[in-house]
């Protein structure tokens, strides 16, 4: 008896062994994406990337422990265009978003349908602007591009006076600063996910540090004082007192938001999703906040050009902690993201796959990026620099040309805050033809023309208004 017992033990452990050997073999679950975005966060302003003024603990945390893609950059810096090309995977003259306030295709293959359809949950909550309708109109079903827990408005910079539809078209209010507000609203979203087998992608897009400025909570307002404020070294004296103001007012907004990322890290910890969550933090644009004399964004500038980019991924998926050069665009995140995921993307993408290379492989890039302003719009922008460009960022170099020819070429390593133009300079002939090269061979590879912008708004039936701005109602 002792034997056929002992035989039975051996075959039992057998068993659970093999069963236990082809559970683990079984496909992984495919992990969830926390999507956060903020508006006009340039890549400068944060702690760990050496800003003097700003305190943003939580985030220079999230950064030690994330793929930092130091050269990521807003290939069109401007809200809406830069939106649409993260949820679609195209350049703006693709998906025809190339100036704010217009609509995205309902029909448009967005990385939230693609999701959706390889299993996924989808929410968003926060600022939409892709509606084109007026920036407080109700967003009908079919065109939120697939996400169904929804909780948005097209737009607003009244950060505490903030509005919002849910499944209905009743005008829902943020409470306080909203911000705040929308994140406990996604750290809701988590808990509730946390119940569920079927991944999800959460999409939480923040209005703040965008201006206006001294709309912080009183609490972070009071550590910025615009006297104190160490200004960068291409803010020119004439700019600098508003400058200051502004940018006292500005890392006020980082600091709240820096204080949200950290509750949100807090709630995936909590709840145990971090063992299964890629997290990404990033913006549309930056923000120029005085540099060459400039505000807001639409240049091509590294204030307004550059934008932060972390990837926060679970334990197996690679090695964090570390930084990568490659040149990332707004159009490469669908496709990067889905690789991360295993979904394929769809053959509507014309941005590149970062995946592997994010997962240690190779760099799919060739070095160089495009950099463009289709339509400048805005009396203020177009009087201080602001007009049609197309150009090339590399890991080195920032060449430029508007329509009547080359504007701007810098050495990035030599002269990071862009003071030296080198356009145009004999000693610099060899290499302005270089680029100049490049930037034509991508220019045709993606069949722009470049043509006056006028003449793409007229393409997609746009009405502008005589700063060429698109009407819109608040």
């Amino acid at each position: 008896m002792k034997f056929i017992s002992t035989l039975l033990t051996a075959q039992l452990q057998t068993v659970f062994l093999i069963a236990g050997f082809a559970h683990a073999t079984e496909a992984p679950a495919k992990p969830n994406i926390l999507f956060v975005i903020a508006d006009q966060w340039r890549t400068q302003a944060f702690g760990f990337a050496g800003d003097p003024n700003v305190q943003t603990p939580h985030l220079d945390a999230l950064q030690r422990e994330s793929i930092d893609c130091v050269n990521t950059v807003s290939g069109v810096p401007v809200c809406c265009p830069a939106r649409a090309s993260l949820l679609t995977g195209q350049r703006a003259l693709t998906h025809g978003v190339f100036l704010n306030d217009v609509p995205l295709n309902p029909d448009a293959v967005s990385i939230a349908k693609v999701l959706k359809q390889a299993g996924y949950d989808t929410g968003y909550i926060g600022k939409w602007h892709l509606n084109g309708d007026g920036r407080s109109a109700f967003i009908p079903h079919e065109r939120r591009q697939g996400f169904d827990y929804w909780k948005a408005l097209e737009c607003t910079h009244d950060y505490n006076h903030s509005y919002y539809y849910a499944d209905g078209p009743e005008k829902l209010e943020w409470k306080g600063y909203d911000a705040i507000a929308q994140t406990a609203d996604a750290q809701e979203y988590l808990r509730d996910r946390a119940k569920s087998d079927k991944p999800f992608f959460l999409f939480l897009s923040w209005g703040p540090p965008h201006d206006p400025y001294q709309s912080a909570p009183e609490k972070y307002r009071a550590k910025y004082k615009a006297d104190q404020i160490k200004l960068r070294p291409n803010i020119p004296e004439s700019t600098s007192q508003k400058a200051r103001v502004a940018q006292a007012g500005y890392y006020a907004n980082c600091a709240a938001l820096d204080d949200c990322m950290g509750d949100l890290m807090q709630t995936l910890r909590q709840t145990g999703l971090s063992s299964n969550t890629i997290t990404v933090f990033t913006a549309d644009h930056g923000d120029l906040l005085g540099s060459h004399g400039a505000f807001n964004k639409q240049q091509p500038y590294d204030e307004s050009l550059r934008v932060p980019l972390l990837l926060h991924w679970p334990k197996g998926f690679g090695a964090s902690g570390r930084s990568l050069d490659a040149l990332i665009n707004s159009e490469d995140f669908m496709p990067t993201l889905l690789g991360l995921c295993d979904v394929p993307a769809p053959k509507t993408v014309e941005g590149l796959d970062y995946s592997g290379y994010l997962r240690g492989g190779k760099n799919p890039s060739d070095g160089a990026t495009l950099i463009s302003s289709v339509a400048p719009f805005g009396q203020w922008e177009r009087s201080h620099g602001g007009r049609e460009f197309r150009g090339v960022r590399t890991l080195r170099y920032t060449y430029v040309r508007d329509l009547n020819g080359p504007w701007l070429l810098f050495d990035n390593q030599i002269d990071p805050y862009q003071t030296n133009n080198l356009v145009n300079k004999s000693e610099q002939a060899r290499l302005q033809v270089e680029l100049e090269v490049t930037l034509t061979r991508k220019l045709k590879a993606s069949g722009d023309e470049f043509l006056p912008a006028n003449d793409y708004i007229k393409k997609w039936g746009y009405t502008v208004g005589a700063n060429g701005t698109v009407p819109y109602t608040n």
